[in-house]
């Protein structure tokens, strides 16, 4: 199962919300490469990133900040927020990200993401991000009338590489991820399932490697980790069955 330690971007800090609010957000720092390199000292192979002002602006809001990440880290970069065009995907991966992550235009323009797919196999994303198991989109201000399994099984026969489950009402509270429907989400779906939000300390990773041969890809982990509640290299040790 793979970690994927988060570095929120919000104004070119790295920072982490609560419950997705902008307005009650925690700034960890000013220097986004150094907090990758972090990251890869201890351990993570993998890391997402998120450009938050872009979920809102719908296009990228901290491009430099985004290109610093990709420059220092050495393993793979997932990274999410304001992708909803062809060029926004291909610039991307050209600049050396790894998988691009969907979630707006994956409800309001599923052909969209379909064809990015097809063309970028084993490389996108799509975002189910939930509030009360229905989807929410434009940074997690507005709710939609979409379950989460339904628009899930709308890109199983895609390409779509894997699925990234979060709880809204968990992110960023520590209250502990949401096993039962995110592993609930990966039994009905033939697309591996990432969990993120609201992971609080190791026994998140390690329930969550009990249901990897459920189709349990990874789990995205931030606050735990930024907060000192989480160590990423017992979480990596975990997570890889040591």
């Amino acid at each position: 199962m793979i970690v994927f330690p988060a570095i929120d971007l919000k104004n070119g800090e790295v920072v982490r919300l609560a419950e997705g609010d902008m307005d009650r957000a925690t700034v960890y720092g000013d220097d986004p490469a150094a907090q990758a390199r972090l990251f890869a000292e201890a351990g993570a192979s993998h890391l997402h990133v998120v450009d938050l002002d872009g979920s809102f602006a719908g296009s990228a809001q901290n491009r430099e900040a985004v290109e610093s990440i990709v420059a220092a880290f050495p393993g793979k970069v997932q990274l999410g927020g304001g992708i909803r065009t062809p060029v926004d995907v291909e610039g991307w991966l050209e600049a050396g990200v790894e998988r691009i992550v969907i979630g707006t235009a994956a409800l309001k323009d599923p052909q969209f993401v379909k064809d990015m797919a097809r063309a970028h196999a084993s490389r996108i994303v799509v975002a189910v991000d939930a509030r009360d198991g229905m989807v929410a989109t434009d940074g997690w201000a507005e709710v939609s009338d979409v379950s989460i399994v339904d628009m899930a099984r709308r890109f199983e026969d895609a390409g779509v590489a894997s699925l990234l489950f979060t709880d809204i009402g968990r992110d960023g509270l520590l209250k502990g991820v949401n096993i039962d429907a995110t592993v609930g989400l990966a039994r009905q779906v033939d697309i591996p399932v990432i969990a993120s939000g609201g992971v609080k300390g190791l026994i998140d990773i390690d329930t969550l490697m009990q249901f990897a041969g459920d189709g349990i890809e990874g789990v995205i982990t931030g606050r735990a980790l930024y907060d000192g509640r989480l160590d990423l290299t017992a979480a990596l040790r975990v997570a890889g069955g040591v």
